[in-house]
């Protein structure tokens, strides 16, 4: 590095925008959308869905740090699915 020792060094490049892009911390007190829903979801389903749409719409290209919080959460709204239709099967046959 070339740097003068009690100097600043600039945190972005000039030449390089997305080098400070992840400097801000995640939503949601800090822990993302994704896993907050996944939280959140255990006591309202209907987070999972809203999440699984924001990953099959592609949100975290946003912000990739987003994508295993989102992943989660449609994993969980599948799950979920899968789990509430084998019960109404079984309660009406």
């Amino acid at each position: 590095m070339n740097h003068i020792e009690d100097e600043y060094v600039p945190i972005r490049d000039a030449e390089d925008a997305q080098l400070g892009m992840f400097d801000k911390p995640l939503p949601c007190f800090g822990c993302g959308i994704g896993w907050f829903s996944l939280l959140l979801g255990f006591v309202f389903p209907l987070m999972w869905y809203f999440s699984a749409i924001l990953y099959f719409g592609k949100y975290y290209n946003k912000d990739p740090r987003e994508r295993s919080g989102l992943a989660a959460c449609a994993i969980a709204a599948i799950t979920f699915t899968v789990a509430a239709v084998i019960t109404l099967l079984v309660y009406l046959l």
